[in-house]
């Protein structure tokens, strides 16, 4: 079969050929029917010889939706042919945060080496994916595989970050979105989806923010240093009651912190590298600062439902997988504002 792997350090990544890999016990082989790319690809793909974390070739993907198309030994409840969503941030399976349906918190996958798909684990961006137990498939539930493969981790993530700010999104309040691409635009339309909340996006991209207007934001504001201002002027000098930076550069993360009010949510959802220094006076009183990490399974049902309600859709273009190499280029400069998606 057809993968896109990433081969040698620094290097480019590759369309190679591979073997079917046959399930073994418990584990679900799926037919790939849309692969979506994402910004932590290319910061694995960003990381020194002495960084690198996984072994290589890793085969990239960790966002996936499919048919299935066999299984390993054993009881399984799906059959072949039904058409899934696949949960990325795979655990034990037996811990406290797994039993909560937590897999992204898993306490011990380091410990056992246990990996998602494309970031450790042979990933999505093949013409099949080894799962490695069926609890970690959703039914698509005519969703169409291509708009649900992103879902995954772009709309997932977002969804992870701002429900836990619900409580103080309540009416005449507002929220700040940085970063108004493949996830940004996603949290843009949850906010609208599940909050009364004011909703205000960022970017430097122009046509980021068309598309942030476009999918439900109040008003757009470039990300630059004036940024704090405007916001604060929007909010009668008081700042946003939830900011999130779905950048997380040392730019955006100093614009998140002068953006945030008393008593307000500033949650880093993005790899930058950035962070925010946290101490007596230096954010506002009682501002809780977090980075949360994907999301759960139960959370992707919910997201899952979003999308089929309407309220919630990535804006994609699709691609075949053998320009996948020449697609990470261009995502990398910034030149697909939603979401890219490989179809093998």
């Amino acid at each position: 079969m057809k993968a896109v792997q990433y081969r040698r350090v620094g290097d480019s990544p590759e369309v190679v050929e591979v073997d079917v890999p046959e399930p073994g016990p418990g584990q679900v082989l799926v037919k790939v029917d849309a692969a979506g790319m994402c910004h932590s690809d290319i910061a694995v793909m960003s990381f020194s010889a002495e960084e690198f974390p996984y072994p290589l070739p890793l085969t990239l993907g960790h966002e996936g939706a499919g048919t299935i198309s066999a299984f390993g030994p054993g009881t399984h409840r799906y059959s072949e042919g039904d058409r899934v969503a696949v949960y990325g941030p795979w655990g034990c399976g037996l811990c406290r945060m797994c039993a909560y349906g937590e897999e992204n918190y898993c306490r011990q996958a380091e410990r056992l080496g246990i990996r998602p798909p494309g970031l450790g684990a042979p990933g999505a961006m093949a013409e099949y994916l080894l799962v490695d137990d069926e609890r970690h498939l959703v039914p698509l539930h005519g969703l169409d595989p291509v708009e649900a493969a992103p879902l995954t981790d772009a709309a997932l993530t977002p969804y992870h970050a701002i429900k836990k700010s619900l409580p103080k999104l309540v009416p005449g309040s507002t929220a700040v979105v940085i970063g108004a691409g493949g996830l940004g635009h996603v949290g843009i339309q949850l906010l609208r989806a599940l909050s009364p909340a004011r909703v205000v996006a960022l970017d430097i991209n122009d046509q980021k923010m068309e598309l942030a207007r476009s999918v439900g934001a109040h008003r757009t504001v470039r990300s630059d240093e004036n940024a704090p201002g405007q916001i604060r002027e929007l909010t009668s000098g008081h700042g946003a009651e939830a900011v999130f930076d779905f950048v997380g550069s040392t730019a955006t993360t100093r614009i998140a912190a002068r953006s945030v009010t008393t008593e307000g949510d500033l949650t880093i959802v993005g790899i930058g590298g950035g962070s925010v220094p946290v101490g007596f006076g230096t954010l506002p009183f009682e501002v809780a600062v977090s980075a949360p990490y994907w999301g759960s399974r139960g959370e992707l049902l919910e997201v899952l439902e979003l999308a089929r309600s309407g309220e919630v859709r990535v804006h994609v273009d699709s691609f075949p997988l053998e320009e996948t190499p020449e697609i990470y280029e261009r995502f990398h400069r910034g030149e697909i504002p939603g979401r890219a998606v490989i179809v093998p």
